[in-house]
């Protein structure tokens, strides 16, 4: 399905780094829940991310990863995601995530 530009430009992806990680029994599926800082403009906002295959809590802390600001925030178990971690899904839901090659300012708008 094509999508137009104008369509596109309303999905707001930034760039943020991962402050806090904490583990997610109430999850269904294995996920962590995530604390990212996405800069003074946008602060900080939560997420729930199903990346417990590839990575360890301290692989994540400090890690820059991109994410959708704009879109609702969803109840999740106990708990309120504000925000989509990106990443790359393989065979079985294995996630891989998006990054930038270089560590660059926190609330950078991708597009």
């Amino acid at each position: 399905m094509e999508i137009s530009w104008s369509d596109f430009e309303k999905v707001e992806m930034r760039v943020g780094t991962i402050v806090e990680v904490n583990d997610f029994p109430e999850a269904r599926n294995p996920a962590f829940q995530l604390k990212i800082d996405f800069g003074p403009e946008i602060g900080i906002l939560k997420s729930s991310a199903q990346i417990t295959r590839r990575y360890s809590k301290d692989d994540l802390l400090d890690r820059q990863v991109i994410a959708v600001v704009n879109f609702p925030k969803k109840q999740i178990a106990n708990f309120m995601s504000e925000c989509l971690v990106l990443g790359a899904v393989g065979q079985d839901n294995d996630i891989v995530l998006l990054n930038t090659d270089f560590k660059v300012e926190n609330g950078l708008r991708v597009g």
